[in-house]
């Protein structure tokens, strides 16, 4: 299936700048101005593609995505998981009530386990702050 034409903005940074520097992203705090900027550019191209009536593009074809959601959102789950295979990724879900966590295993345990996987993107909602550098 051959991918809808978006403007090509994904991966361009803004000329005379590094490539976007962060690999983690977990505020915007630490970002520059023209950061955000390219990141609200970035996002603009992909609200043109979900006005469309074919959602699909192949942006992410061939990576996954761990969403890890150590508390409930449901809107935000499937936010993530719908825009990631909209984007072409395999997409897979943990919910820590449903998980290990449960039954005692640590946050560690879970980093370990879920870096094992060697995804290509872990997306983590958890309730205490600092948990994502962990994982």
């Amino acid at each position: 299936m051959t991918s809808p034409p978006l403007r090509s903005a994904v991966g361009r940074y803004p000329a005379g700048r590094q490539a976007f520097p962060h690999r983690d992203l977990t505020g915007i705090g630490q970002l520059e101005r023209h950061e955000i900027l390219y990141l609200l550019d970035e996002a603009e191209q992909w609200v043109e593609l979900n006005r469309r009536s074919n959602k699909h593009h192949d942006a992410l074809a061939g990576l996954t995505i761990i969403n890890a959601f150590f508390e409930n959102s449901t809107r935000t789950l499937l936010s993530f998981e719908i825009a990631g295979k909209r984007l072409g990724a395999d997409v897979v879900n943990m919910h820590a009530a449903q998980s290990s966590v449960k039954k005692g295993e640590t946050l560690i345990d879970t980093a370990i386990t879920l870096n094992a996987m060697n995804a290509d993107a872990i997306v983590i909602r958890h309730g205490s702050s600092g948990a994502t550098q962990l994982i």
